[in-house]
């Protein structure tokens, strides 16, 4: 979500901030990601992030970094729960955007990571996208030439996906 490996016109939040200003909505986009950063960075940022004033909801997506790197699913949904709890205690709706493992670090822990964002998104009865990169993930046309992270074509697919949730949000 940080835009990694894009110009800044093209990075997520003003893609989406452009598309939902030129259909007449008044929301403004804040890019609150860290390239590279793991839960458990986005933890320790929360508290401070959430405390802006103005902050009515945030698209939580966060763990990517956490399975690329092979943290224990555990200690990511810990991390994940926590940054929640944060949010709703300013009275901040979350979106919970989800992630899928590949099978690189076994299947076991593919399937303990990826029940973690439905069953988080369960247990708080958040509004959930089960996997933001749906569409884009595999698909080379979409993707920088690293294959992992989304290139401008891709963004745009992500950036429909988000503000198709956070109109029905409002």
């Amino acid at each position: 979500m940080a835009g990694y490996g894009l110009s800044n016109e093209h990075h997520l939040s003003v893609v989406l901030q452009e598309s939902l200003e030129s259909k007449g909505y008044n929301i403004e986009v804040v890019n609150g990601s860290v390239s590279g950063s793991t839960s458990s960075g986005g933890f320790s940022r929360a508290n401070w992030t959430l405390s802006e004033t103005g902050i009515d909801l945030i698209v939580l997506c966060l763990g990517a970094n956490d399975m690329l790197r092979g943290i224990k699913p555990s200690e990511t949904k810990n991390n994940l729960e926590k940054i929640i709890k944060i949010a709703h205690d300013k009275n901040i709706e979350v979106i919970l955007a989800g992630i899928i493992a590949p099978t690189s670090h076994g299947y076991k822990y593919k399937k303990k990571f990826d029940k973690i964002f439905p069953d988080l998104a369960t247990k708080f009865e958040l509004k959930f996208i089960p996997f933001l990169l749906d569409g884009v993930a595999m698909r080379p046309e979409f993707n920088l030439s690293d294959g992992i992270h989304p290139n401008e074509k891709g963004t745009i697919i992500i950036s429909n996906t988000l503000e198709e949730i956070i109109l029905e949000n409002l």
